[in-house]
């Protein structure tokens, strides 16, 4: 059984291994993102960087704005940290974005690991 954007996920964990292969671990965040958004561009996946996400109060826009690292497809939402350890709070920044921006599915990537690229797949299954 195949999951929601399945596809788009291998192809952008696929863009993340090979960051992560040519550049290591514990850089700044900001070097993966660039890096990233140059792999998925010379991989043809489509994508825009730090899309600002509309918050509503009681039927009103808020000043403040929610902004994602990537969102990838149209429809995958995608955080990017650089951190020895994802943690719950990074679990929590993520579901925000992804209910803020109503898309089920997002990633955490994780550069900041010694030895290996750290990565999660959230479901939301409450969107309303």
């Amino acid at each position: 059984m195949t999951t929601p954007h399945q596809q788009q996920g291998y192809d952008l964990i696929g863009a993340a291994f090979e960051v992560f292969n040519e550049l290591g671990y514990g850089m700044a965040e900001e070097i993966y993102q660039e890096s990233m958004e140059l792999e998925l561009g010379d991989r043809g996946i489509p994508f825009d960087t730090k899309r600002q996400l509309a918050v509503w109060f009681k039927q009103r826009e808020l000043k403040r704005k929610y902004i994602p690292d990537l969102y990838v497809f149209d429809a995958i939402v995608v955080e990017l940290k650089s951190v020895a350890a994802l943690n719950d709070a990074h679990d929590a920044q993520l579901y925000n974005y992804m209910r803020i921006a109503r898309q089920p599915v997002g990633y955490l990537l994780n550069f900041g690991a010694k030895g290996e690229l750290e990565w999660r797949r959230l479901l939301l299954t409450d969107l309303k």
